[in-house]
């Protein structure tokens, strides 16, 4: 994953809450609550441990990096959160000094025996070293393992080498607390992009060590961080409500819109100097079908309608405008280009679609052109969409949107000239193909139950059907089929990835060898591609990085662990009560950035 990449839905799931037909509005309250609802369930809350982006949104309003992003800012800008200014960093980009600013305080907890927490800059080294820790088995660690800080990787073999619990006591040179409020990190190559890492609250906000010692493998129940909200209640799959944080410090609502962003400066206007958060409550449930996530905004129960249905999107904005009727009703909407793309993943251990020959390469490329994207996007997801020429990501670097693949394109008869020419042809008159040896020939892609991941495993059917090809699609829900994911166990299935800051590169993570079974869920292992990425991660800025990311995304779409498919608009829907909203383009935190005016029965 990018910095690590988080992985997202190519297509709606997630556990499903009941809801009838029609919602009564709530009952008018003195506190300021958003309401909205996910469309996939979370699975925990220990940054350390979880990389879905469901659980990243909520970690990310708990917990704060040294860094952030300004909220209004296009391009996006860094700016600090609990540092105290921007880092003092050497020349040759290796070693980087920050400030924290004194007097922030973690939310109240059991595990504090009753005192105030300070932050401190022991925080962040301690939190850093827990990716390190093998325990925590943290999907993060090859991120944090290619920042290469200084002894690092050294600690970690060490707790591996002995079975013995990882040693946080021990200093290493690659993280230091220099003093109560500065921490110091000293990487072994040059890393011009550290920045991104320290400005990802969603991962890298620290973490208390009192904590984590208090809960023990329970830690991902009971996230405890310095940000605006802490984590009042929790059904799993069900229902996540957070709260403000009593403890957080005086911080005002402040953001940097260019001066000829009419909508930033007029939400600037509105909201400047207000004390953070602004909401005092925010209650998420979780909604797998679209119909009733829809309903339950269009009848009052949501304020707020993250990524509205595709089936839907005719009806809400036809021609981009949204629809009289609603607009009556004091809604409005946001169409954006968001920073993802959405694969399908071949596991390249797999016997069936894996591998590195010519004839399991031909397999891939060939189930690749019988796809038809155009009718994908254009039926399955409303038009919203633009085909994915490469991995790399709109609005980061490496993205050139001239650049023109094979991937993108729909050629049936290419896709059996393939199979033809590499021997996946029908040798027992079944109508089907085999394998070059006379296995038979069975693709089982990894879905979900819910309407657009069945719209897509049809779509996908036909195709594939079309050029000989047999499916069998394995139903399950998104959880599960991440953990399979992980394990290796699946052959194939359909995510996305959203970047996670300004660099290209993040999103070639998931083709590096290092991380395979990691961010890599692909298990793809190609040397000449890893020398790129290497490459790519010492670079500065500049046209010779530009370069190296046009040979990355050549060997991306010839050995094709990954067919992409496209990257995504969106469309968000609030009431008139919501202010102050703008979608992040690759952070998660915004919910104390806004304001929500209690709604009259």
């Amino acid at each position: 994953m990018k910095r690590r990449d988080t992985l997202a839905l190519g297509a709606a799931a997630g556990a499903a809450l009941v809801l009838p037909a029609v919602a009564q509005q709530p009952k008018p309250s003195a506190q300021r609550v958003l309401r909205y609802a996910f469309q996939v369930a979370e699975t925990n809350f220990d940054p350390a441990q979880r990389d879905d982006v469901y659980s990243i949104t909520v970690t990310s309003h708990i917990f704060e990096a040294l860094y952030n992003y300004d909220h209004l800012a296009r391009p996006p800008k860094v700016v600090p959160l609990v540092a105290a200014g921007m880092p003092e960093i050497s020349a040759d980009f290796k070693l980087w000094t920050i400030k924290i600013q004194p007097g922030i305080f973690f939310a109240d907890d059991p595990a504090f025996q009753g005192k105030r927490r300070e932050l401190t800059a022991e925080d962040f080294v301690y939190t850093f070293k827990r990716f390190a820790d093998p325990a925590n088995k943290s999907p993060n660690w090859n991120t944090i393992e290619d920042m290469e800080l200084l002894g690092l990787s050294a600690l970690r073999q060490q707790a591996l080498d002995s079975r013995q619990p990882f040693d946080y006591d021990k200093p290493i040179e690659g993280l230091k607390a220099l003093d109560r409020y500065t921490v110091q990190f000293k990487l072994g190559v040059s890393r011009p992009r550290f920045m991104e890492i320290l400005a990802a609250t969603d991962t890298y906000g620290a973490v208390a060590r009192e904590v984590v010692q208090a809960y023990g493998d329970k830690i991902g129940e009971h996230p405890v961080g310095t940000g605006p909200f802490r984590l009042a209640q929790w059904r799993r799959s069900s229902l996540i409500v957070l709260e403000r944080n009593p403890a957080y410090r005086e911080r005002l609502w402040d953001a940097q819109p260019a001066a000829d962003d009419a909508q930033g400066q007029a939400i600037l206007a509105r909201l400047k100097g207000r004390r953070l958060p602004l909401v005092d409550r925010v209650e998420v449930s979780i909604i797998e079908e679209p119909q009733p996530r829809w309903l339950s905004f269009l009848n009052g129960q949501f304020d707020f309608l993250e990524r509205l249905p595709g089936n839907f999107v005719n009806v809400v904005m036809p021609g981009g405008q949204i629809a009289p009727n609603l607009a009556k009703q004091g809604i409005t909407g946001q169409r954006v280009l968001t920073t993802d793309v959405v694969m399908t993943y071949f596991n390249m251990e797999d016997p069936v679609v894996g591998g590195y020959e010519p004839h399991q390469v031909a397999l891939r490329r060939a189930i690749g052109l019988a796809v038809d994207l155009e009718r994908e996007i254009k039926i399955v997801r409303r038009g919203m969409g633009i085909p994915a020429q490469s991995p790399i990501i709109p609005y980061t670097s490496g993205y050139d949107p001239k650049f023109r693949s094979e991937n993108s394109e729909y050629s049936p008869a290419r896709a059996k000239a393939l199979l033809d020419l590499y021997g996946y042809v029908d040798k027992n008159g079944d109508g089907w193909r085999e394998m070059p040896d006379g296995q038979p020939l069975v693709l089982q892609p990894a879905t979900q139950t819910d309407q657009t991941s069945r719209e897509l495993a049809d779509l996908w059917q036909k195709n594939l059907a079309a050029v000989g090809l047999r499916t069998d699609f394995r139903p399950a829900q998104w959880p599960e089929n991440l953990k399979g994911a992980k394990a290796g166990k699946l052959q194939m299935w359909g995510v996305a990835s959203s970047a996670s800051g300004g660099d290209g590169q993040s999103i070639l993570a998931r083709y590096y060898g290092p991380q395979a079974g990691e961010g890599n869920i692909a298990r793809f292992k190609l040397p000449a591609f890893d020398a790129i990425y290497d490459k790519l991660s010492l670079a500065p800025d500049g046209p010779e990085r530009e370069a190296l990311f046009g040979q990355a995304k050549r060997l991306a779409v010839a050995y094709m662990p990954y067919k992409l498919h496209c990257h995504r608009f969106l469309i968000d829907l609030m009431y008139s009560n919501v202010s102050g909203y703008r979608r992040p383009a690759y952070w998660y935190n915004w919910w104390h950035m806004v304001d929500v005016e209690p709604r009259q029965a």
